[in-house]
């Protein structure tokens, strides 16, 4: 593929009310959108840049922006470093590449035809109570995502949730607010409310000096 010139903005998309996680809450969410254009046609990606890992809107911009121009997909390798900036340009580039060929990306990347596959939906974290109702007022979606934020709270959340939504599929998400201490609590609360997945349960590394309580992951979807 010949090269392409790259270009890069910011939009940003208001959330509804309020997004909240154990680490803070967002009103909107911003995305940086990359397009990468040649002989006319243009390639889209985007990312969000993720603070948890040191990213910025800016620094982000400013990494595509350094680069200006890119003459192949191996050339990622090389700009820029991992993470969100490099993401949003390789999606450009499979997007341009597509379009030049008139093929769908996955059949230019040797794979199987695409099938759409369920995705979660997520509520944000809150009291158990409300939580719940926001759980019932989903009804439509078979499978969610319930934000928690550590502490005794947590397993009432679990609970007021698999009351509220008896059949739905349920994963959690802590984003590192358990402390090992509660864990084994948590994770039995978890495995009696019939979760499926719990997402980053303790602090980055934790889970190192932490001895693991004999709960499997079969037991979660009992």
């Amino acid at each position: 593929m010949a090269g392409a010139a790259l270009t890069a903005k910011v939009e940003r998309w208001p959330v509804a009310g309020a997004f909240t996680i154990s680490r803070g809450a967002r009103t909107e969410a911003v995305v940086v959108v990359v397009e990468a254009a040649a002989d006319g046609i243009i390639g889209r990606g985007e990312c969000v840049p993720y603070a948890r890992y040191g990213e910025t809107v800016e620094g982000v911009v400013a990494a595509i922006e350094g680069v200006r121009a890119i003459a192949s997909r191996e050339d990622l390798a090389r700009v820029p470093a991992p993470g969100a900036a490099r993401n949003a340009i390789d999606c450009a580039l499979w997007d341009l590449e597509a379009k030049r060929a008139g093929r769908p990306a996955w059949e230019l990347a040797g794979l199987a035809p695409l099938k759409p596959v369920p995705t979660c939906y997520t509520l944000s974290l809150d009291a158990p109570d409300a939580m719940a109702a926001h759980a019932r007022e989903a009804h439509a979606h078979p499978l969610l995502k319930i934000k928690l934020g550590g502490g005794t709270a947590d397993a009432e959340r679990m609970r007021a949730i698999r009351a509220a939504r008896p059949e739905a599929r349920l994963v959690a998400d802590a984003n590192e607010a358990w402390h090992p201490d509660e864990l084994q609590h948590l994770l039995a609360v978890a495995a009696e409310a019939q979760f499926e997945l719990i997402e980053q349960p303790l602090p980055a590394g934790d889970g190192q000096r932490t001895r693991w309580p004999e709960t499997r992951s079969a037991d979660l979807r009992r």
